[in-house]
């Protein structure tokens, strides 16, 4: 097993508050509705689609008009990134780097484009992930786009790193092994495997390729 393919939120950073803030403003500005949105509340929402969480977020408005504060809350988000870099878990960039020393690295989030670049750049690693793809290049499910991920890399085999239930979902839709992030946003039922801490992957990997 070489190939190791990533989550972000909640299996990298969080980065919950910031975006909290640049939605409460964007949703403020663009529909003249106080949300009141924190970071814990985005916990529950990070992880699926940007489409899925439109209509949870946003129930009581009609697909149009949902849709324009939608791309108002990203182009916001992007702008308070920028300034505001999200929370790196312990160790991941010091992870990442050894493990690109023996692995193939990539990601694959339900986010916007330009999302998995800006993580890359604040956890100084851009030149160690090959390759990424996210929900806003395709607009499919994160399994697809595992499955995408995989076939332009030409890929046999590959483990996920991800820290929800969809995210052991989109593993299975892939046909890959998940890596259970249980420091994260969510709960697996039976996940493959699971960690507590980031800095296990690389004792973990050594274990799955003796077998």
């Amino acid at each position: 097993m070489q190939n190791i393919i990533f989550d972000i939120d909640g299996t990298l950073w969080d980065s919950t508050d910031v975006v909290a803030e640049s939605w409460n403003a964007a949703i403020r500005d663009t529909a003249g509705i106080e949300a009141n949105l924190d970071g814990d509340r985005l916990k529950q929402l990070f992880g699926k689609t940007m489409d899925e969480i439109g209509r949870l977020m946003l129930p009581d408005l009609d697909d149009k008009k949902r849709k324009e504060v939608c791309n108002a809350c990203y182009q916001y988000e992007d702008e308070y990134l920028l300034k505001n870099s999200g929370v790196f878990y312990d160790g991941v960039t010091e992870t990442i780097n050894k493990l690109a020393e023996k692995y193939n690295l990539y990601i694959a989030s339900n986010c916007q484009k330009g999302y998995i670049e800006l993580t890359m750049k604040y956890g100084n690693f851009t030149d160690k992930i090959k390759d990424f793809i996210c929900f806003d290049d395709t607009r499919l499910p994160k399994g697809e786009n595992i499955k995408i991920l995989m076939q332009r890399n030409n890929m046999k085999e590959a483990i996920y790193v991800g820290d929800i239930q969809g995210d052991f979902e989109a593993s299975k839709v892939a046909n890959i092994p998940m890596i259970y992030a249980s420091y994260g946003f969510g709960k697996v039922e039976n996940p493959d495997y699971t960690i507590k801490d980031i800095k296990e992957i690389p004792a973990l990997m050594e274990k799955i390729n003796e077998k």
